[in-house]
């Protein structure tokens, strides 16, 4: 009779089984007081640190907890045996071994557990989109409450390197205030020599079919744009934004932010975290005493210095939230990009488009804050997790052997002089360098909206710094409505593409599909784009975001039709500007019902409805889309008090 393979097997071995086993050998070292003071849970983890095959003799050692964002399985030589969903995670196991080690060989005991984290590059343009941002509260919340299911850990090392697995790190450490915790940025991918980068290529299949490359360059360049296995994507989107961000708050040590991944001085950073942890125990120093309000200006001062995503907008405030701390709100945004001019030329806003790496050689966050302390931008006296204050880590690298070697690096292997990478005010000014994010207003944005003006093309800014654009309405209720037209040559230069329905009621998808067609077709920059979605940290262009109130809650950009005349003033140097409907008024514009096509996408899913009524409760994407527990009940009180009884 033949054997079904996936019922039964052949295998012998699978039937020499047992029901007992000897069990660790050695004794836990317990005390008569020790044992009388401990909880049946204190004592149940001994044990199974010793069935786990820990020597029992040292179950007594401060304990620490490594969390990260790990994904996929690799094996010993680095062979993928299960792939992970990006490069971001694929390697930071790596990281986690290293600082594991460093705790063992202190005396200390190292645990390690993970949640794992999605693609947005891998879910652009695909359902998977609608769940990226609610993925970032969901996965902030399991690693609290990971921490806190170790009653133990004297202090936690979060590394993570993605666009929401990193904000969700940051969040989970943030929100504990009482331990020492210390961030580790899993670092970027390095350029693949004569191959596109990882934003273009995600305009491939766009710009073919448009018939502007072959399907053999198509094929080629998808296959190897990535120069290493591991790592965060080469351009400064969300997630090198958010190891800046992360290095700004004084959560990571000086200099972590966009080492590239596999490298000897990418391991070494791990292994100094888990120092920087264990000291701080030692001095008794917790997150309370390094997140606060200076720390949260110093990150939003580096996110405009180096022209950063549009979603630390978002994830700032959210961490801000988790850690207690006063939320920064969109007139402090932009306050701080009016006095902060941005010293970074790196991808994807030029003018040269250095990569990330580069950056990193350059001299990275603490080269870019040598220029802002000249400018008396930073708060100084702000501790971090080096155990000393912003400003006497600034001191010590100024003068660090490990500066001068790493920029004369950059020189040697690319040929790239540092200073154009990082530059002083006056040199970004004369190379053209405008700064990050315009915050406006105007009929069709009455709560607000933003535009990262870095983006936009410099040869349609004019003298005094000012863009402008008017032109008809192309509107959209679907991204994939909007990419088939962008491809079929429906959207023609002049327009303005006016996307709906993707606020935070469908989960707030970005739309760098649609983001990165325009940028990569021909005549696509005098396209301009507004919507009630939110965008990739690699987006370019004239695109306008964050629209507020959203179309599904009846804000006047759901009212706009095909062929009304939208009005786009941008002032790129006192970062202010307007986003107008021009050829109708007011009272017209409000008469009008919401655009009939706009349908719930029935793909949305419960959970992320969910997502978006407790953060439209919580202050909504201007308050970060976080949970506010004390908000969220009262309105279920109130709620509650006015339902009449079944």
């Amino acid at each position: 009779m033949s054997r079904d393979p996936v019922l039964d097997s052949a295998d012998e071995a699978i039937y020499q089984l047992r029901t007992t086993a000897g069990g660790p050998s050695g004794v836990l070292p317990l005390t008569p007081e020790l044992l009388k003071g401990m909880s049946s849970g204190d004592l149940f983890g001994w044990t199974q640190n010793a069935g786990m095959g820990w020597n029992p003799a040292q179950l007594l050692r401060r304990q620490f907890l490594i969390l990260s964002t790990q994904g996929g399985v690799r094996a010993a030589d680095g062979s993928p045996i299960a792939l992970g969903y990006h490069t971001g995670h694929w390697e930071i196991g790596l990281l986690v071994e290293e600082a594991a080690r460093a705790i063992t060989a202190a005396g200390a005991l190292p645990f390690a557990g993970c949640v794992s984290d999605p693609c947005d590059g891998r879910t652009n343009g695909t359902a998977g989109m609608l769940d990226s941002l609610a993925y970032r509260n969901d996965a902030a919340i399991v690693l609290r409450r990971l921490i806190r299911s170790l009653p133990t850990r004297r202090g936690v090392l979060g590394i993570a390197t993605c666009d929401k697995g990193l904000p969700a790190m940051l969040m989970a450490l943030a929100g504990s205030p009482d331990l020492p915790t210390v961030l580790v940025p899993g670092g970027v991918t390095l350029l693949a020599e004569e191959a596109e980068d990882t934003a273009k290529v995600q305009t491939l299949a766009t710009r073919f079919a448009r018939g502007e490359i072959t399907l053999e360059h198509a094929a080629d360049m998808g296959c190897r744009a990535c120069g290493s296995p591991g790592g965060g994507c080469q351009f400064m989107g969300t997630a090198a934004t958010s190891q800046v961000v992360a290095e700004a708050l004084g959560l990571a040590l000086p200099h972590s932010a966009l080492s590239p991944s596999g490298a000897d001085i990418w391991r070494d950073l791990a292994r100094r975290s888990a120092l920087a942890l264990l000291d701080l125990d030692k001095r008794g120093r917790t997150t309370r005493e390094i997140l606060t309000a200076d720390s949260i200006h110093n990150a939003m001062v580096l996110h405009a210095a180096v022209g950063g995503s549009t979603n630390l907008v978002l994830h700032v405030p959210a961490i801000a939230h988790a850690a207690g701390l006063p939320v920064p709100t969109a007139t402090d945004w932009a306050r701080i990009n009016r006095a902060v001019p941005r010293l970074v030329d790196v991808l994807p806003n030029g003018p040269r488009h250095f990569a990330t790496v580069q950056v990193f050689l350059a001299g990275g966050v603490p080269e870019v804050m040598l220029y802002l302390r000249k400018l008396g931008l930073l708060k100084l006296d702000a501790l971090t997790v080096s155990g000393r204050t912003l400003g006497e880590n600034l001191a010590w690298w100024e003068r660090s052997e490990r500066r001068e070697r790493l920029r004369e690096k950059l020189r040697q292997l690319d040929g790239i002089d540092p200073d154009d990478v990082i530059m002083s005010a006056g040199r970004a000014r004369e190379k053209g360098l405008t700064s990050t994010v315009t915050f406006l207003s105007g009929n069709l944005a009455p709560e607000g909206a933003l535009v990262k003006s870095t983006a936009i093309a410099p040869a349609l800014i004019d003298a005094a710094g000012i863009f402008r654009h008017e032109g008809p309405a192309r509107v959209f209720c679907s991204e994939a409505a909007a990419i088939a037209a962008i491809k079929e040559g429906r959207i023609q230069p002049g327009d303005v593409l006016v996307l709906i329905g993707l606020g935070p009621g469908s989960g707030m998808p970005e739309t760098f599909q649609i983001t990165s067609a325009l940028k990569y077709m021909q005549g696509g920059e005098r396209v301009a784009l507004i919507t009630d979605g939110r965008f990739s940290g690699v987006s370019t262009g004239a695109c306008v975001g964050h629209l507020s109130p959203e179309a599904w809650a009846g804000g006047p950009i759901g009212r706009l039709r095909d062929g009304d005349l939208i009005r786009l003033h941008i002032d790129t140097r006192q970062l202010e500007g307007r986003v107008d409907v021009a050829s109708v008024d007011a009272i017209e514009l409000a008469a009008r019902p919401i655009h009939p096509d706009l349908k719930p996408d029935p793909r949305v899913p419960a959970d992320t409805r969910l997502w978006a009524a407790l953060q439209q409760a919580s202050g909504g994407c201007w308050n970060g889309c976080v949970y506010d527990p004390e908000r969220i009940i009262r309105l279920l009180k109130a709620g509650a008090a006015t339902t009449t009884p079944a």
